[in-house]
This record gives C-alpha cells, sequence and structure tokens, in this order.
C-alpha cells in the first residue's frame, strides 16, 4: 500500500526522470547514431495519438451538452489576450530592441498566449476539478488564440509572406483536429456502440493519467532534446528558464485567484497554468525568435512540478 502511495504522489516526476534518462541513454548508445531522424518522426506520430487516446477517453466521460460558459472562462480569455496584446504594442512601439530583450519578452508572450494542455482536465479531475468546464475553456483558448495572435505577430514580429488568414490557418489546423477528432470520435461510439461506450466509462477511470505518463515522458525527452541542441548562451538560457518560471506561477495564482470567486478554483487554476507546450514550441518556431521555443521545454517542466505539488497535496487529503 506505501509502495502504491509513493507511485501516486510521484508519478510526474518519475515520468519525467525517465523521458530524461530516455534521451541521455538514446544519444549516448552509439548503434543508434543513424536513427535520429526515425525516431523524431515516431514521436511526433505516437505523441498525438496518445493524446487523441487519453482526450477520446476523457470525453466519452463527458456529454456535449455539459460543455458550458463560465464566469471565470471570460476573465481568464481576457487575462491571456490582454497580456499578449500588451507584449505585442510594446515590442512593436520600440522596435527595433537587442535581441536578448526581444528574446525575453516573446518567451513571456508565448507562455502567457498558450492555450490550456489538452492533458489538463487529467490533471483536473485527479485533483477533484471540473473536467467538463476544464474542456470548454480549452476549446474556448485555442479559438481565441487562432484569432487573437495573428493580427498582433503582424506588428511585433512580422513574417514576410505570412498574412492574418495564412497564420489563422496554421494555428487552427495546429490545434483543433485533435480537440475535436476525439470528441467526435467519443459521440460516435456513445451512439453507435453503447456497451463498448459504457465499459470505457466504467473501466477507464485511471486510463487517461496512464496515457499522460507515457505522453509526459516523450515530451520532457524532447524539451531535454530542445534544450541540449540549442545555441544561445547560458545568461539567455537562465533568462529564459526564470522568466517561464514566473509566468508558470502567474497564472496557476491568478487561475485560482479568479476560479475561487466562481468556487472553481482548481479548475480555473488548472485552465491557465497548465499549458499545451507541444503548441507553444511550434509556435516559437513558425512565429517568433526560433529561440524562445525554449521558453516552451521549461515551461513544461515548471507546471509539471506545481502539479505534482498539487497532486501530492490532494493524494493526502484524502
Amino acid at each position: 500500500m506505501n509502495i502504491n502511495s509513493t507511485i501516486r504522489d510521484w508519478a510526474l516526476p518519475i515520468a519525467m526522470i525517465t523521458g530524461v534518462a530516455m534521451y541521455l541513454l538514446y544519444v549516448n548508445i552509439p548503434i543508434f547514431d543513424g536513427t535520429h531522424q526515425f525516431a523524431g518522426d515516431v514521436v511526433g506520430i505516437v505523441q498525438p495519438t496518445l493524446i487523441f487516446l487519453m482526450l477520446f477517453v476523457t470525453f466519452c466521460k463527458i456529454k456535449p451538452s455539459e460543455l458550458r460558459l463560465s464566469r471565470w472562462h471570460v476573465w481568464l480569455l481576457l487575462f491571456q489576450t490582454m497580456t499578449f496584446v500588451l507584449l505585442s504594442l510594446l515590442l512593436s512601439v520600440f522596435a527595433p530592441v537587442p535581441l536578448g530583450v526581444r528574446v525575453i519578452v516573446e518567451s513571456c508572450m508565448m507562455c502567457l498566449i498558450c492555450p490550456t494542455a489538452t492533458a489538463a482536465a487529467v490533471i483536473t479531475a485527479k485533483l477533484g476539478g471540473n473536467s467538463s468546464s476544464l474542456i470548454s475553456y480549452t476549446i474556448l483558448i485555442n479559438l481565441t488564440v487562432s484569432l487573437v495572435a495573428p493580427p498582433f505577430l503582424t506588428l511585433s514580429h512580422p513574417i514576410e509572406g505570412l498574412s492574418f488568414l495564412s497564420s489563422f490557418l496554421l494555428i487552427a489546423g495546429k490545434v483543433f483536429p485533435l480537440l475535436l477528432c476525439p470528441l467526435v470520435a467519443a459521440e460516435l461510439l456513445r451512439h453507435i456502440l453503447p456497451r463498448v461506450h459504457k465499459y470505457i466509462v466504467q473501466k477507464g477511470r485511471d486510463w487517461p493519467f496512464l496515457l499522460w505518463l507515457v505522453a509526459l515522458s516523450l515530451a520532457i525527452a524532447m524539451t531535454a532534446r530542445a534544450i541540449a541542441h540549442s545555441q544561445v548562451s547560458l545568461f539567455v538560457m537562465a533568462g529564459i528558464a526564470i522568466v517561464s518560471l514566473v509566468c508558470c506561477l502567474l497564472q496557476f495564482g491568478v487561475g485560482r485567484f479568479v476560479g475561487a470567486k466562481y468556487a472553481d478554483k482548481t479548475t480555473a487554476g488548472q485552465a491557465l497554468g497548465q499549458k499545451n507546450t507541444v503548441f507553444a514550441i511550434w509556435f516559437a518556431y513558425t512565429f517568433l525568435t526560433p529561440v524562445t521555443a525554449i521558453a516552451g521545454g521549461f515551461y513544461s517542466i515548471w507546471h509539471n512540478v506545481v502539479n505534482t505539488w498539487q497532486l501530492y497535496r490532494s493524494n493526502h487529503k484524502k
């Protein structure tokens, strides 16, 4: 019983350490030297597949009628969009700015506007929050990012040949298939194979969390790879790490503060604090100074450390 409790308390850090260990072992075993590109391609397929399955099982437990707008959704959307817009305007007004300053500000922008992690519903359920409200916010923030980010990116970081429409389609194409396809699949299963659907609902309580642990190990392995291959100085890397940590703690704090006003502290905290860091890394490489992608990797570490602490507290309260 003590072993099970320990594993439950420290599941996230165990998955993170496993991810780093997997990467270090893989790159230091000579027999794998010629397979690095193939391994990257495999992870690029396996990771979204795990997220799809995780969301599919989660959506099986939630009816579309339960996805509703809450007041705290509006406040969190305003916080994310207004902070991003303000920093974008500052960069455009004071342009040109030194590269080091731009990297720090863009890292902050990315951490603030990044949508809620698709796995946030899994952690929210473990913490006793409202998964349906969390999923509602996840859909809303992805739509908001698709609409708000393109016009302000053209001001703060213009890219030749990339218009508002092309930016919108790029972002929407990245985030919405992975949100909508599991929802549609879960609803089809609910109506076509109700017995299978019922079995998943009854027996699959812990499946999303287990899938998330595997996906997390892969994500941390890719984070270790990004940091190891980065060409930036230690000073800049330290600045990015600090900025991402401040943004992480700020957003968990703001989310919990706003959510407490509406008796939904845990859910709002996860909605604002737990980010889709795979999207953040892609977003940085596509629209910002590429080195800011490191901020997404560091944020992945910070928000999982926060979640480890929250899960530990929640398990011991129970």
